[in-house]
């Protein structure tokens, strides 16, 4: 089931979060950066802008009443940002993504959203063909060489 994020939830996303990006910096960049204490603070800070957010929404994935999954958007620099979206590891491949991702999409088609950015870390590349083939295409025009890549969603109207 796809619902709307509650403050109650917050310490499930902020965990669920730590785990998933364990699972792709792990090797890469340091692990202070991605764990421990301070990193979870800082993540669970975030999730409770987001769900302060007035503009966006935070989505959650649940499952015979485990959170399995997390979503979040909101305009930045003027643009529709899809921010985070986050499957628990132990449910990778079960759709819970792609369910995440359609809510998601839902809500831009009824607010008349045009086009939707994003950005991918550049070893993802797990994520970087779920997004693939839910229709996200690479920005040409953005500059390579960091450590994300810019995705662009077109959105059909309703």
């Amino acid at each position: 089931m796809i619902r709307e994020a509650l403050p109650g939830d917050l310490d499930a996303i902020a965990a669920l979060h730590a785990r998933a990006r364990a699972t792709y910096y792990a090797g890469r960049i340091p692990e202070e950066a991605y764990s421990g204490a301070a990193e979870l603070a800082r993540t669970r800070e975030g999730w409770s802008r987001a769900l302060q957010g007035t503009e966006g929404g935070v989505l959650c994935a649940e499952q015979d009443g485990e959170l399995t999954g997390v979503a979040a958007f909101r305009p930045v620099d003027g643009r529709m940002t899809l921010t985070q979206l986050h499957v628990e590891p132990a449910h990778w491949r079960r759709g819970i993504g792609a369910a995440l991702h359609e809510s998601c999409r839902g809500a831009w088609v009824r607010a008349g959203v045009p086009r939707v950015r994003l950005d991918v870390y550049e070893h993802n590349l797990r994520a970087q063909a779920f997004y693939a083939a839910h229709g996200w295409r690479p920005d040409p025009a953005a500059p390579s060489g960091g450590s994300h890549i810019v995705l662009w969603l077109t959105v059909p109207s309703q």
